[in-house]
């Protein structure tokens, strides 16, 4: 059984395995009451002062502590397999060195709402990356009742945690987007058909991280540019709760069961 759950999960691309593992294995705990969150958040002067930088990765793995959970993991997956599997399908070096710039910019975001967990803001910034990364004209349907465009969607998520958590989540999730808007500008320049934006050149992953991956020397793709490390144009996103359709295109399934979003109830709150 063991044997199998491994296997599975060495099918899964290496950055969208390690983030789900990491919210599984550090939220699970938490939730039986195992381990303290406080040992998890991020303090400022615990981490500068103390040197315990293990918080800066881990305040964006601890999720909601009731059902919101599932869905949160559902979410985490869908939005960087789809990602990871898609624009940086062989560079997922570029992936991880993108999401942990990404990841800077919603600590400094967020530090005038003294916010300690970042999961939620985390998954605002990856909405609005892939839904920028749909195809012009996809929609998409939420809880199988609303059909919207798939641009939306992140806004639509800002709407249901201030209806469901409050004005501090709502405000931690358009941090979020702020962070993944800037990203979607400064790599992609804001257009799937240009070269790349300002920042492309400097979104590829250093020589020793590629390394890591296993990756090998970087192969630059005729007509692509800088835009090397995020080539591909995909077509389509689904997630829990939600289906995103190309204009024209009908799903080969069904979508899955929808579900209320929110961030549910706060841990330390």
């Amino acid at each position: 059984m063991a044997e199998q759950i491994l296997a599975e999960l060495k099918k899964i691309p290496p950055v969208t395995r390690v983030s789900v593992v990491s919210l599984v294995g550090l939220t699970v705990p938490v939730m039986a009451k195992l381990v303290n969150p406080a040992y998890f958040v991020y303090f400022g002067p615990w981490v500068w002062s103390k040197f315990q930088l293990w918080r800066i990765p881990t305040a964006f793995f601890v999720g909601s502590t009731n059902i919101n959970f599932v869905f949160e993991v559902a979410m985490l997956y869908r939005m960087l397999n789809q990602l990871e599997s898609g624009h940086f399908a062989g560079n997922s070096s570029d992936l991880a060195f993108q999401l942990a710039v990404a990841g800077t910019s919603i600590i400094l975001a967020t530090r005038p709402l003294s916010s300690v967990l970042f999961l939620h803001s985390l998954l605002a910034c990856l909405s609005y990356v892939t839904s920028a990364l749909a195809p012009p004209g996809a929609q998409t349907s939420l809880m199988g009742l609303v059909t919207l465009p798939v641009r939306y969607f992140p806004y639509v998520m800002v709407v249901m945690d201030l209806l469901m958590a409050g004005p501090r989540a709502a405000a931690e999730s358009v941090a979020g987007i702020i962070v993944g808007h800037a990203w979607w500008w400064g790599v992609w320049g804001g257009d799937l058909s240009a070269t790349g934006g300002v920042l492309a050149e400097y979104a590829l992953a250093p020589a020793w991280l590629r390394r890591f991956f296993g990756e090998g020397a970087r192969r630059r793709r005729e007509g692509e540019g800088t835009r090397t490390a995020t080539g591909g144009v995909a077509t389509g996103l689904r997630a829990s709760g939600i289906e995103v359709v190309a204009p024209r295109r009908v799903a080969n399934a069904s979508s899955p069961e929808g579900h209320q979003w929110g961030q549910g109830n706060r841990l330390g709150s």
